[in-house]
């Protein structure tokens, strides 16, 4: 079976848009990563959790590969949190943290950034969103709906 990875921030939630609150609202937090309730409180990213669904069903194994913020111990609970709430307590079994992206064996990593955490050392192919390619989740669903035929 094709093993799909997602990314958490800024491909299934919009970190960018809280993190820019915690700054205009906390200019002196020094990591607003940090704030409690940062990652449990993000919102989705637009249509982001109909595609997350809409790779499962056509039938990939499709699992969350997200690099937490070592500045907040509260954020790998948080991000537990986030994805019990948005896609299901199910979908937490299939929830990885990890810093290094390139230590898990996959097909495909969705994920907003080409490098860094070990997206560019990714055994599989890295699907880079918001990039031209694949600008959202309409993008990214219609490349997969054609791959999986």
């Amino acid at each position: 079976m094709t093993r799909i990875y997602v990314d958490m921030d800024q491909t299934l939630a919009d970190y960018a848009s809280s993190y820019r609150r915690v700054r205009e609202e906390q200019p002196d937090v020094a990591y607003p990563q940090s704030v409690p309730g940062l990652f449990s409180g993000l919102a989705p990213m637009q249509d982001a959790i109909k595609g997350y669904r809409r790779l499962e069903d056509i039938g990939f194994d499709v699992w969350i590969l997200s690099a937490p913020s070592y500045m907040n111990p509260r954020c790998y609970m948080e991000k537990r949190q986030w994805v019990e709430q948005h896609l299901g307590l199910k979908t937490c079994k299939k929830l990885i943290l990890s810093c290094v992206k390139s230590l898990l064996i996959g097909d495909y990593l969705i994920d907003d950034y080409d490098h860094g955490k070990g997206q560019e050392c990714f055994s599989g192919q890295l699907i880079h969103f918001g990039a031209d390619k694949f600008p959202d989740w309409s993008s990214v669903t219609e490349y997969f709906e054609a791959v999986s035929n």
